[in-house]
């Protein structure tokens, strides 16, 4: 017991005694305290007293659908950190090939009676794919915040990036480079955040007054394997510019075209999406279309953290503005002779 105390001490930055206050159910501490005592009980694994059991732990789920692709790691440092801050424990929830599937994490977290979750990246960014289990965490009043572009009518508050500008900035610098022939490789047809970066990179090119046409447009699972196989048939076609639709498809993007003997950006220019981790290190290093992962994160959790406590928010999506970042990967159009 002693060793438990000092333990939670440490971790909280408060004294033994107060821990024991908390433990005893006893007045004197800051709802503050107590619940992140609460936090660093589960945090090392300890049991909450039988008197404190029945209310709902200060757990959080956060659902990523992967962690090969570096922009979930750093969206679930951002959210998990953050979390943490404000008392609250982040339970990671990561899908595996034939592993435990979104719906089976959505029953596990509600056995744990979760106090909320955070799903970035999923199923409800799939029109296709099954959403029973949002209808279930609606049905229990559980908080829920989405991150990025979901199907409608789920009733949840979101936390998006514009992936409209994020394609208009991505389309318009390989124009500005003299790029005529651009393509863009997206992820499969029924996924919202594909969706509307086609129907913006078909409004920019109609407007500019070259329609994209349909060979120019290719689908991807968001992995190197499948940019790669993607971007082959786009440069098969001829194109010159390549937008992708995350950074991992770009990197596959660039090998396509090295294996065909191009060279980037000599031959042809590609942008990424997303800015993950050790974009700037590749090589070339990727011009990419950066997401405003510390912000988002941060609007998630506070939005969580309302519903938490009570307060109303109501189920809309708040857009936040992307950056390009140029560098290597882009740059001017061959001009063929005349």
């Amino acid at each position: 017991m002693t060793r438990r105390l000092a333990q939670v001490a440490q971790k909280v930055g408060v004294s033994e005694a107060t821990v024991s206050r908390v433990l005893n159910n006893k007045p004197g501490v800051s709802e503050a305290t107590r619940q992140s005592v609460l936090s660093a009980l589960d945090v090392l694994g300890y049991e909450r007293p039988t008197q404190l059991r029945g209310e709902r732990a200060r757990l959080v789920g956060l659902v990523l659908p992967e962690l090969q692709n570096p922009i979930f790691p750093a969206f679930a440092e951002v959210i998990g950190g953050t979390l943490a801050q404000q008392g609250l424990t982040p339970v990671l929830c990561t899908q595996t090939k034939g592993g435990v599937s979104e719906a089976d994490y959505v029953e596990l977290l509600l056995e744990q009676q979760v106090s909320g979750v955070v799903f970035a990246g999923g199923l409800y960014a799939q029109a296709d794919a099954p959403h029973e289990h949002y209808a279930q965490l609606a049905a229990r009043k559980i908080p829920v915040v989405l991150v990025n572009a979901a199907i409608e009518d789920l009733g949840f508050p979101a936390v998006s990036c514009d992936d409209v500008v994020a394609v208009e900035q991505a389309w318009r610098h390989l124009a500005s480079l003299g790029h005529e022939r651009i393509g863009i490789v997206l992820g499969p047809a029924d996924h919202m955040p594909s969706q509307r970066k086609l129907a913006a990179a078909r409004t920019i090119a109609a407007d500019s007054g070259s329609p994209l046409p349909d060979e120019h447009v290719a689908r991807a699972m968001f992995s190197l394997e499948g940019g790669q196989a993607a971007a082959a048939r786009l440069l098969e076609r001829g194109v010159t510019g390549i937008v992708c639709a995350s950074d991992p498809i770009a990197l596959g993007a660039v090998r396509a075209a090295r294996r065909r003997g191009q060279s980037v950006p000599g031959d042809v220019s590609v942008v990424g999406y997303d800015d993950s981790a050790f974009m700037n290190c590749t090589e070339p290093p990727l011009t990419t279309v950066r997401q405003p992962i510390e912000a988002m994160g941060r609007a998630a959790v506070e939005l969580l953290s309302a519903q938490i406590v009570g307060s109303a928010v109501p189920p809309e999506e708040l857009l936040y503005e992307p950056e390009l970042v140029v560098r290597g990967s882009t740059g001017q159009a061959r001009r063929t002779a005349p």
